[in-house]
């Protein structure tokens, strides 16, 4: 029950009906995030969208300034002198056919991100089924399929993010983790925010940003003004 009464102090020090300021918030929640590891810092974001409709999908990339937090593994599937150029730039795991078989017959999938080069598809398309429901599908919206391997990689390993509203119209997000402090989690939070508004599509109606909530892992949301 230690955790729950941890929960239970961090519900304290906030004010449920309240709408804080950006900064205010953020330190709210690294104040609140009292688990012993070093616990991310979410953002979730309610849409004035319908993601029914094929033109009221929000999505898109963004590479934090301050990344993650989080130690990315990159699989990189491409041959010959992309392969080369994969490694050189830091990729985890490069292959081919041996990996795709891998995938496909161990169902392995020791990796975060998964970029390919566009000859590469039909290949990779065996295993869309896999790949897909796990997020793990590469797709040239989100700069994973490519022939531009070096950036490719380097703004995976320098913290890119994808943002993607969900069924809810909710779209949830990672901006650092608790240790970045409250200032670099804003700076992050920024390049999101602006990001998801720039990505309003064009058919959405009324209020765009409807709910802006900030959590850490184990602590509770914390209701944002819309500025």
């Amino acid at each position: 029950m230690k955790n729950a009464k941890k929960y239970v102090d961090s519900c304290k020090l906030i004010e449920k009906s309240k709408q804080y300021d950006v900064n205010e918030a953020l330190a709210l929640c690294v104040e609140t995030a009292k688990a012993k590891f070093d616990e991310t810092i979410e953002l979730h974001v309610t849409l004035g969208v319908d993601p029914r409709h094929a033109d009221q999908q929000v999505r898109g990339v963004v590479v934090l300034p301050n990344g993650t937090g989080k130690k990315v593994k990159v699989l990189v599937i491409a041959k010959g002198e992309k392969a080369d150029e994969a490694q050189a730039a830091g990729a985890d795991i490069v292959g081919a056919e041996d990996i795709i078989q891998k995938i496909q017959t161990q169902n392995w999938f020791d990796f975060d991100v998964c970029i390919t080069t566009p000859d590469m598809m039909g290949m990779v398309g065996r295993i869309a089924r896999i790949l897909g429901p796990k997020g793990l599908m590469p797709n040239p919206k989100s700069g994973t399929v490519t022939t531009d391997i070096t950036k490719a990689v380097n703004d995976v390993k320098a913290g890119k993010v994808e943002y993607r509203v969900d069924k809810t119209a909710i779209i949830h997000c990672p901006i650092g983790k608790k240790s970045f402090g409250a200032e670099k989690l804003a700076e992050n939070y920024s390049t999101l925010m602006e990001a998801i508004i720039k990505a309003k599509p064009a058919s959405a109606k009324g209020q765009y940003i409807k709910n802006i909530t900030v959590a850490s892992t184990m602590g509770p949301g914390i209701k944002v003004k819309n500025n």
